[in-house]
């Protein structure tokens, strides 16, 4: 059962040339053929850059103004900001030497320990899963926005269905979809940004807003440091799904070139998106807008993108808002359950998971893993009908997961990062490497235990412990699958001498 190398093994797609990655399946073992290398420069990037665009600019992002004053809110978003860029380099660096799916439980296991591994794999896995469920159901009740007399479970179902279906045909078939469906969040945040510029500099609105929010009672800054700590959070949230870079690498056509160049995009796009979308929203509505925390609770009509949209003279602004959120949402789901069903194959393939997880397709899609995933999906969205307090525990497991992959992410890095230059290697021998070590993985590691331990400090201040547990669960369970999989197999923390650092030969030149 165990892997006892604990190396993570890399998956069984072929390189371009058509040479066998290692670690796949062997001449005659037909029982898999493996992922394929499928996926394009362009479907990465995108899928990378859509990762992190979604509900959380759309809708909650006006409420850091809110809480902490738009120069608190900017301060949020760009040290967060930062902290990815640098967690992102790291990911970068160990996706290049070792491009595989599944990445984070491999790099794990590889760099750290098998238990690591274990416990990280399979947590990200039924995060990924649950999410999907919490997407469907969100997507139901965007589409009763226009038909509000149709029941939702049945929208539920469809949008299942279809995510289900585009995932099991071909991985380019997934890389496409995710593109467009990017592609339409990045025009919208575009076409926002230019509509607000014009509206700042009375380009398009008379008088001119001009930056009078900025300096509005208590701004820029209110609240001061809890303030913009507490905002963190939000902002944190904002991020999450930019590690899918990771997962792609394993069914990229070139992750040495691919996933760089993703990076480097994803970085300079973050800044603008994020940093100039907030900067926007901060001088079009005061921090004291009433509207701003509605957006956050879901109300499309409060959006600050609708509501931006609307004084710009944009009478459907709330249908439009609503069609894009929407978009946003699918595109959630339809990554969400590549990588849950990524993540479940790797597991599978470094023997952490029932080998049926492991076979794939004649076109590369480990369809097990897949079925699987959506029945998860499905069984989680119907203890939201049946069941509606399982299902908020079920969603509260899943919600610091993110956060606590970006650890091992950081964690695998310095590890690898300390072991390639212990054994002898210099850093130029790496494809790509990440820039300002150790300050990367060392930033990213801190903030990202500060951000999981400041979820809920009211809960403590008063010991509700239902809240702390609601809050915080999914913490003892990656440590019950840590601790439970060392006991079972006695597995240690590898040397830095003894951590294997060879590159992959999976045709990264």
């Amino acid at each position: 059962m165990t892997d006892k190398k604990g190396t993570g093994e890399p998956d069984s797609g072929r390189s371009p040339d058509g040479s066998q990655v290692p670690g796949g399946p062997q001449a005659g073992d037909t029982r898999s053929s493996g992922v394929q290398r499928n996926l394009k420069t362009r479907h990465v990037s995108m899928i990378a850059l859509g990762g992190c665009i979604g509900t959380g600019l759309f809708m909650t992002s006006g409420s850091t103004i809110a809480q902490a004053g738009p120069g608190g809110g900017l301060v949020a978003y760009l040290a967060m900001g930062i902290m990815v860029y640098f967690l992102m380099t790291s990911l970068g660096e160990l996706a290049t030497n070792l491009p595989i799916s599944g990445s984070f439980a491999a790099y794990n296991a590889r760099y750290v320990d098998p238990a690591l591994g274990f416990a990280m794999g399979w947590n990200y896995w039924l995060n990924w899963a649950i999410t999907v469920a919490v997407d469907i159901s969100t997507a139901a009740l965007l589409i009763q926005f226009w038909l509000p007399d149709t029941p939702g479970w049945i929208w539920s179902l469809i949008v299942l269905v279809a995510i289900f279906l585009i995932n099991a045909l071909t991985v380019s078939a997934f890389g496409e979809t995710e593109f467009w469906l990017s592609l339409i969040k990045v025009v919208t945040v575009i076409v926002f940004l230019v509509i607000g510029f014009a509206m700042i500099f009375g380009i398009m609105y008379h008088p001119a807003v001009g930056f009078k929010n900025f300096t509005y009672k208590e701004a820029p800054f209110v609240g001061g440091i809890p303030a913009i700590l507490s905002v963190f959070l939000i902002a944190g949230f904002s991020f999450q799904g930019t590690e899918l870079i990771g997962v792609t690498a394993g069914e990229s056509k070139d992750p040495g070139k691919a996933v760089p160049k993703a990076i480097k995009d994803v970085f300079w796009r973050i800044l603008i998106f994020y940093i100039l979308s907030i900067f926007v929203i901060a001088a079009l509505i005061p921090y004291t807008s009433p509207n701003l925390l509605s957006a956050a609770d879901g109300d499309i009509a409060m959006s600050p993108f609708t509501l931006v949209f609307q004084r710009a003279g944009l009478a459907s602004a709330a249908s439009v808002m609503n069609a894009i959120v929407l978009t946003a949402v699918l595109s959630a789901a339809n990554s969400g359950t590549y990588a849950s069903t990524r993540m479940l194959y790797a597991l599978a393939k470094d023997h952490y998971a029932p080998k049926i997880f492991e076979r794939t397709t004649r076109h590369g899609i480990p369809l097990a893993a897949l079925a699987a995933t959506a029945f998860v999906s499905l069984a989680t969205f119907a203890s939201s009908i049946f069941g509606q307090k399982i299902y908020l525990w079920l969603v509260a497991a899943s919600g610091l997961t993110g956060f606590i992959a970006w650890i091992g992410i950081a964690l695998s890095h310095y590890r690898f990062r300390r072991a390639f230059t212990l054994q002898g290697h210099k850093v130029s021998e790496l494809k790509y490497h990440a820039k300002l070590f150790p300050l990367g993985p060392i930033l990213a590691l801190v903030l990202c235990l500060v951000v999981i331990a400041g979820q809920n400090l009211e809960a403590f201040a008063t010991w509700n412990w239902q809240e702390i547990g609601v809050t915080y669960i999914s913490v003892p369970l990656v440590l019950v699958l840590y601790f439970g999989y060392k006991i079972k197999n006695h597995t240690k923390i590898i040397p830095l001498k003894d951590i294997d650092v060879s590159p992959a030969d999976s045709g990264t030149e």
